[in-house]
């Protein structure tokens, strides 16, 4: 019986898109095999000896973990629709390795959960909390985690040159590459002890890094993405710069978000919003220059898995 199916083209090794891939295998790691056990006894050790310690204190330290952890199953589930309309076998490649990193990530902060803070919780005879909560999420976290599941999904409807461009700049500029790079930013340098009022959480930490270092890989796929729309598929670099300014404030809403914050007049410690509100400038700032200049090239991966994830 005739079909209409055409075998793909055979790989581009050389293509940027293929070097993502074999990037992505060689520095595989399992979210399984994090040790955790140093995070309970730390995170005990801390609560039992911090003075006035309450539930708001609390839920301060569970507030970034619960968004991420719901932030990646957000995004494990909305990517697939991009995955459908790729064409190119190098593009498809890659993009088989992020859905299984963002699954990965996803079981990450499950298992801490579970394993870490569950655990603290039984010790200390405190109610178990639940990491999907309603409380976490803001009004600006959803409509933005909304609007990049609304972007993926019209490309099923209206596969344009500049729909995949909206689509790549919600979720691979924004939710990843400010939101969730300069989230993990926070978070690790909080909690990877350079502050002797936190407690340090070295598998935390470590997940961290980690994950990072997967998301420059797929901030950098993105870029290069929307650098090739430009060039040959005539996409306004405006557009870019548009989508992505419009999402902004949505950002800032989510990483200020008062309702976790110290009260007036009490002691904030570890990173302050105006560093991470100039981190993320600074990052967003840079990789539009290079989308958008001609003359800029994007670095090679195995350099931007370094700027991303090892800062």
């Amino acid at each position: 019986m005739a079909t209409d199916y055409t075998p793909s083209e055979l790989m581009n090794r050389e293509s940027r898109s293929n070097r993502y891939y074999r990037n992505a295998v060689e520095r595989h790691w399992d979210p399984g095999e994090i040790d955790l056990e140093q995070d309970v006894k730390n995170l005990l050790e801390y609560i039992e000896g911090t003075e006035d310690y309450d539930a708001r204190a609390w839920d301060r330290t569970l507030n970034g973990i619960a968004k991420f952890g719901a932030g990646e199953d957000a995004v494990t589930e909305d990517l697939a629709p991009l995955a459908t309309v790729l064409e190119d076998i190098d593009d498809q490649l890659f993009l088989t390795t992020q859905l299984y990193e963002e699954a990965k990530h996803a079981d990450f902060f499950d298992r801490y959960w579970r394993e870490v803070i569950w655990t603290v919780e039984d010790e200390l005879g405190w109610e178990r909390s639940n990491p999907r909560d309603e409380k976490w999420f803001n009004d600006p976290y959803i409509e933005l985690f909304d609007r990049n599941k609304k972007a993926q999904d019209r490309l099923l409807e209206d596969d344009t040159p500049e729909n995949r461009a909206k689509a790549y700049c919600h979720y691979h500029l924004t939710v990843e590459g400010i939101l969730a790079q300069t989230g993990y930013y926070g978070m690790q340098t909080s909690y990877g002890g350079e502050f002797e009022e936190l407690p340090y959480l070295p598998g935390l930490v470590e997940g961290f890094t980690k994950i990072r270092s997967d998301e420059g890989r797929h901030v950098g796929f993105g870029m290069n993405q929307l650098k090739t729309l430009i060039r040959e598929e005539g996409v306004d670099p405006e557009l870019i710069e548009g989508t992505v300014n419009e999402l902004l404030p949505l950002v800032q809403g989510i990483t200020e978000d008062d309702r976790f914050q110290p009260d007036p007049g009490e002691e904030r410690v570890g990173l302050q919003d105006g560093e991470l509100a100039a981190y993320a400038v600074d990052k967003h700032t840079d990789r539009m220059r290079q989308i958008t200049d001609a003359a800029a090239d994007i670095p090679d991966v195995d350099e931007l898995v370094r700027l991303e994830g090892d800062d």
